[in-house]
Order: C-alpha cells, then sequence, then structure tokens
C-alpha cells in the first residue's frame, strides 16, 4: 500500500484497503498506510520506511538504510521482495493510470485519493 500511495493509485489504494479489512489487518495499520504515517509496530514501520525508499531512491539506497532493514529482523531476501513488490507495483499502478481503471463497485466505500488519504 506505500507503493500504491506514492504512485497515487486510486484504484490500488481503494482495493488493497479491501483486501487488507478481508485480512483482517489493524485498522490503524491499514490508515497509517493510506495516510502516509508511522505505524506504531516497529517491524511494519520499517517496512514502510525502507519501501518508501526503495520507491523514491529508485532503489539507490543507502547502507544506513539497509542496516536500518535488517536491524528490524528482516533478511537480505526480504530486500529483495521489496524490489520485486516496488516493481510489479510500478506496473500495475502506471497501468491504472494510463488506463483510468474506474474503482470496482466492491472497493467504493474504500476510495482514496491523495488529498483524501483517511481510511475508510
Amino acid at each position: 500500500m506505500t507503493n500504491n500511495r506514492l504512485n497515487n493509485c486510486t484504484y490500488c489504494m481503494a482495493a488493497h484497503t479491501a483486501e487488507s479489512r478481508i485480512q483482517k489487518v489493524p485498522a490503524e495499520v491499514v490508515r497509517a498506510l493510506r495516510e502516509g504515517t508511522p505505524i506504531a509496530n516497529f517491524k511494519l514501520e520499517a517496512l514502510r520506511l525502507f519501501s518508501i525508499k526503495i520507491n523514491q531512491n529508485r532503489g539507490f539506497v543507502d547502507q544506513t538504510d539497509l542496516d536500518a532493514f535488517l536491524a528490524a529482523g528482516y533478511t537480505k531476501a526480504n530486500i529483495l521482495e521489496v524490489i520485486v513488490g516496488t516493481g510489479l507495483k510500478v506496473l500495475s499502478n502506471y497501468t491504472n493510470h494510463i488506463a483510468e481503471t474506474p474503482v470496482d463497485k466492491a472497493f467504493q466505500a474504500d476510495a482514496w485519493s491523495e488529498s483524501k488519504s483517511d481510511a475508510a
């Protein structure tokens, strides 16, 4: 969801918010991801921050960023997973931008926009 927010993908933000609720992700975590605010859970916050670094810096991260991510309990394999996830979201988000994919009725209750980033 961090990548969806950074890439301003209204479709994916709504769809992933709905899916997060189905998966019983805590509402405060979903709200933080939608708003781009810190997550109270240290490990999830480290993941959110690292995802931001990967996305915004196009994969160019400092050793301190890598060290912080690993110190939070993640592995080198998880670094690759964040990179792969970011790449997939770029494909999906950019496709939705160009296709102007409308938010499905099932996800409209979780509509999101950059100016209205509060959790549904």
